[in-house]
Parts: structure tokens; C-alpha cells; sequence
């Protein structure tokens, strides 16, 4: 039988993934699966760039605001309800479109993930405490000495994946279940079981480092300082790996005091542009990633022209 077919949009923040998917979704039968690890947390909408409610009217979008900013959602998960949204489009005879930037939920759908021993609260903590007590670049350094692979795919300041293999490590002694047993999927799997097109835009870094620093400025005029000060008035403690996305963070020792708003908008303009080069270095391994940039190819509707004519060329649609 021939694989159904699968639709990848991927690349860095800000870049125009939705914009050029809501495009598609004018000319394609077409539903979208969000892939962006921090638009699956209810009341961060801001923040995290979640599509509008009429980006969302004309591209119906699966995985957003799934689970409360105090409830666990890993990679795992991600998967598992991925691949449910995924049988249920295809069902209705609806192509579906991973769209995100989170590079390791894409992979972990695409390739699996590698076993790997539950989380321990206790040596969680304990390692939670040493981060904030020495920073996450001595935890990474520790790593590297204790299991130079994990290490190599981490950036040293990646403190919630450099805790976790750190925990796999202690939790097996040194030797994992698997030899790659990492906290990471398995990049150099191919994919199966789906005809897939994977689509990667991206931009020249100094344009697309404007338009990050234009969306924070955006994004604080829209009131993510008032959706910040809701989460907490929630009791949404500002330690919750959900509010370490970009902004929560800052804005919320804005709120205690302890920053003024130009230092926080500055710190979040810096992060996001490290946050995107990160996000290109983890998607320039994958090899099935067909490349668009956006400007050459005209823009966020020249981009979705050219996956359109892919989509066609590769048959993806009958």
C-alpha cells in the first residue's frame, strides 16, 4: 500500500511558518499540527505566538492549548497525540501539517524516540538547585565529562535537556538501557510509514533578527505584561519549566521589581535571536528538509507558492 502523505513546515521563530500554512490552507485541504512546545500551554498566547483566532478560523490547528502551564507535556506525548490528530485528518481525507519549531517533537514523530528511564523527583530537585545555584554552563561542563555524546548535542545553556540527561545518566549508572538512550530523538533514523514533504524556511539572519525584535516589541504592546501578571494571579509559579519560555520569565522579575521593562525587552530580543539560531543548527541535520527562503521567494505568499508547486510536483494531493 502506498504510505499516506505527510506535510512537514518547519524552521526558526518568527520566521512565517503559520503565515505561509494559512496560505496553503486557501488553495489545499489541509489541517495543521502545531509542533511548538510552548503553544500547547493554555493561557500563554502572547508570549508564544500562537496563531490568531483568524489564522485559526481558516486553518483549523490541532495541539494548541492542550494542557495547564503547571502540567507536564514532553516530547513523548507530543508523539502520541500527534499521531492521533494525524489519523484522524487523514480520515477525513484532509492532508495533514506538522507546523513548528520545536526540532525534537518533529523528530520524534518522524523517527522515534530512544528509551529512557522515568524522571526522579528527588534527584530532579537536586539538580534543579545546583543550576540555580552554579548555573546551567557548570551542569553542562559536568556533563561533557561524564557523557561527551549527550553533551555535544545540548547548548550549554539548555538547562531543562542538560538536567534531564544528567538524570538518565545517574539513573543508570553510566550506562543506558540503549547505547543512544539520550534525551533526544533518533536524528539518523530515516522516516517511515509516510510520503513525506518537509519544508524548511528560513531567512538571512539579519532580517529575520529584525522581525524577532519587532514581534517582542509587538507583543508587549498587545499586553503580555497583563497575561504574564495573570498566570501568576493563577498561582502559575514563575519556576514552571512552562513559564521559561522567552519573556515569562523576564517579565515576571519586572513585576516583582526587580527589572525594569527595557532590560526585560532587551533580554527577550537577545534570547529569541539565540533561540532561532539554535533552532537552524538543530534543523540543518535533518536531511529531508527542503529548503525556501522566504524573501527570495517573495515573501510569506511567494514562500507558500513554491511549497505549493512541491505539494504538487510530489503528489501529495490527488
Amino acid at each position: 500500500m502506498t504510505p499516506p502523505p505527510l506535510l512537514a513546515i518547519v524552521g526558526p521563530t518568527g520566521v512565517g511558518k503559520t503565515g505561509v500554512a494559512v496560505r496553503l490552507a486557501a488553495s489545499l485541504p489541509i489541517e495543521a499540527i502545531n509542533a511548538d512546545s510552548r503553544q500547547v500551554y493554555r493561557g500563554m498566547t502572547i508570549g508564544t505566538g500562537k496563531p490568531t483566532a483568524e489564522e485559526q478560523a481558516a486553518l483549523p490547528h490541532h495541539l494548541i492549548d492542550v494542557v495547564d502551564p503547571d502540567q507536564r507535556y514532553h516530547a513523548a506525548r507530543f508523539r502520541a497525540d500527534a499521531l492521533h490528530a494525524i489519523g484522524e485528518i487523514q480520515a477525513r481525507g484532509t492532508l495533514p501539517v506538522i507546523v513548528g519549531g520545536t526540532g525534537l517533537y518533529v523528530r520524534a514523530l518522524l523517527k522515534g524516540l530512544h528509551p529512557a528511564p522515568p524522571a526522579d523527583p528527588v534527584l530532579r530537585r537536586a539538580l534543579e538547585d545546583e543550576v540555580r545555584a552554579h548555573g546551567s554552563g557548570a551542569l553542562h561542563a559536568r556533563l561533557a565529562a561524564l557523557d561527551p555524546v549527550a553533551a555535544r548535542g545540548l547548548h550549554p545553556n539548555d538547562r531543562v535537556r542538560i538536567v534531564r540527561a544528567l538524570e538518565i545518566h545517574t539513573l543508570t549508572a553510566g550506562v543506558p538501557p540503549d547505547p543512544d538512550a539520550h534525551a533526544r530523538a533518533d536524528w539518523r533514523r530515516e522516516v517511515a510509514g509516510w510520503r513525506l514533504v518537509m519544508i524548511g524556511l528560513r531567512r538571512e539572519r539579519r532580517a529575520l533578527n529584525q522581525t524577532l525584535a519587532d514581534r517582542a516589541r509587538a507583543m508587549l504592546a498587545r499586553g503580555m505584561m497583563d497575561e504574564v501578571r495573570a498566570l501568576l494571579a493563577a498561582g502559575y509559579d514563575e519556576t514552571l519549566p512552562s513559564m521559561g519560555g522567552i519573556g515569562y520569565r523576564q517579565l515576571a522579575a519586572v513585576i516583582r521589581g526587580d527589572m525594569r521593562l527595557d532590560q526585560a525587552l532587551a533580554r527577550m530580543i537577545r534570547d529569541t535571536e539565540r533561540y532561532a539560531k539554535r533552532q537552524m543548527t538543530w534543523f540543518a541535520r535533518e536531511r529531508e528538509i527542503r529548503w525556501i527562503d522566504v524573501d527570495e521567494a517573495g515573501g510569506i505568499a511567494g514562500a507558500a507558492k513554491t511549497v505549493l508547486d512541491v505539494v504538487a510536483e510530489e503528489g501529495l494531493i490527488e
